[in-house]
């Protein structure tokens, strides 16, 4: 599980070596470890057995690049080889980002290697992780050895999900590097493509960023009494128009004398009758001007 520090503008991504008893994980850290930078690394911190040691440390290596401005820490983990330690294994398993899987070239080893594979593979899938869907790379090590299998026969017999392979022999440093630089790079992929070519960033506020504007105030009704203006009755006739008769609405035409006005209300209005002549009913609206 990737953890991101807004603080530091860091991800750590978790790297596991995994693999048989005495297969070289440990030597395969150990060699990482006295080959870095001192102010680029963590302190190594190590838990023993009485057959095996579990080791781990974090550093920043400056080659790795950045994620949209975030840089990239890693932390290296070594798990006990031995099957009575599974408990172990899997606690330092949790979380994994990405794996490497370290295994003895020689022939003697054959079995072992193909246990150890089984067993990282059981102990993913009881945290609900697929090794086929993760980051993670091969490493033969001890390729150095006379008794060492070829590359062709551990490929086909430990290498299930076609992962890339490094050739190495740790003690003396060779393949190291190249296996570290591979599975970091698979991870830093990986991480583009779960989140979307970046780092899911703090929003702007906690950045400095410009603050969004503020919303506009809100319209607020004017508390002044309305101005109405009295029209004379003559006045009144002339702002009657005819009623069309297929909506039954009026059409306006406001006299120029009194275009100033902002707004009209339309109020029906009841006037005597003596008027008026005919029988025929009549409509009248009073318009009330505001100013």
């Amino acid at each position: 599980m990737v953890l991101f520090n807004a603080a530091t503008k860091e991800l750590t991504a978790k790297i596991v070596y995994y693999g048989p008893g005495l297969c070289g994980k440990t030597t395969n850290l150990q060699h990482v470890y006295d080959t870095l930078p001192g102010d680029g690394r963590g302190k190594m911190l190590s838990l023993a057995t009485q057959t095996d040691r579990t080791l781990f440390f974090d550093f920043l290596p400056i080659e790795l690049g950045t994620i949209r401005g975030m840089k990239t820490r890693i932390q290296l983990y070594t798990v006990p080889g031995q099957v009575f330690y599974d408990a172990t294994r899997k606690l330092v398993l949790r979380g994994a980002d990405a794996v490497v899987f370290v295994a003895d070239s020689q022939a003697p080893a054959m079995e072992s290697n193909k246990e150890s594979f089984q067993n990282l593979i059981v102990n993913l899938k009881d945290q609900g992780t697929d090794l086929e869907k993760i980051p993670h790379v091969i490493q033969w090590n001890k390729r150095d050895t006379p008794n060492a299998l070829p590359v062709e026969t551990l490929n086909r017999e430990i290498n299930l999900f076609g992962a890339p392979t490094f050739e190495a022999c740790a003690l003396r440093g060779q393949g190291v590097k190249e296996t570290l630089t591979g599975v970091a790079k698979l991870v830093l992929k990986s991480l583009a493509e779960r989140y979307g070519g970046g780092v899911v960033e703090e929003p702007p506020a906690f950045l400095g960023g410009t603050p969004p504007p503020p919303p506009p105030p809100p319209v607020t009704q004017s508390t002044k009494p309305l101005e109405v203006e009295e029209l004379s009755a003559g006045e009144l006739l002339e702002e009657i128009d005819e009623i069309p008769a297929e909506s039954g609405q009026a059409a306006h035409a406001v006299s120029p004398t009194h275009m100033p006005h902002s707004s009209v209300v339309e109020v029906p209005v009841v006037l005597d009758r003596s008027l008026f002549s005919g029988d025929s009913p009549v409509e009248i609206r009073l318009k009330l001007y505001i100013k």
